[in-house]
């Protein structure tokens, strides 16, 4: 009986991610964004002395970006996942449409956060020189392929 018990109660969850698929691709891709947007506060924070620089911790926030950029994200993109698909997203059509200037964009952005590794627990100025060619990758993703 208790072995009935349990195994329902690990097949619930399943069911639940399997009732929704086209959100749960939304939710994890935005819970992807999510983790590589707190590891960026924590530099922007450093940068405009909002947090005070501390090495340690700037190292660390820029190596967790550097080791989500190795993360494939092909099936966050799952087709029909779009704005125009749900209104739980802001990821734009063009995404789809466009897959060789996203990869471009995100070439750009493994660069920019390459380069922010390089430098981040070397002090405040060199962490904050990073920082605007970092923001700026991310930018350009948002500009082009992100809704308002």
């Amino acid at each position: 009986m208790r072995f009935a018990i349990f195994a329902a109660a690990l097949a619930l969850p399943t069911v639940a991610l399997a009732a929704d698929p086209v959100q749960d691709v939304v939710e994890a891709r935005q819970g992807f964004y999510k983790l590589l947007g707190a590891n960026m506060g924590v530099l922007a924070g450093m940068a405009k002395g909002e947090i005070e620089y501390d090495a340690a911790a700037a190292q660390t926030a820029a190596d967790n970006m550097g080791t989500l950029t190795m993360y494939n994200m092909s099936h966050l993109f799952m087709p029909g996942t779009s704005s125009a698909d749900s209104d739980k997203t802001r990821a734009l059509p063009a995404i789809w449409e466009d897959f060789p200037g996203v990869q471009e964009k995100g070439t750009a952005f493994v660069g920019a956060v390459q380069a922010m590794q390089a430098v981040a627990g070397a002090g405040k100025d060199q962490m904050a020189g990073a920082l605007g060619p970092l923001g700026g990758s991310c930018k350009g993703c948002h500009d082009t392929y992100r809704a308002k």
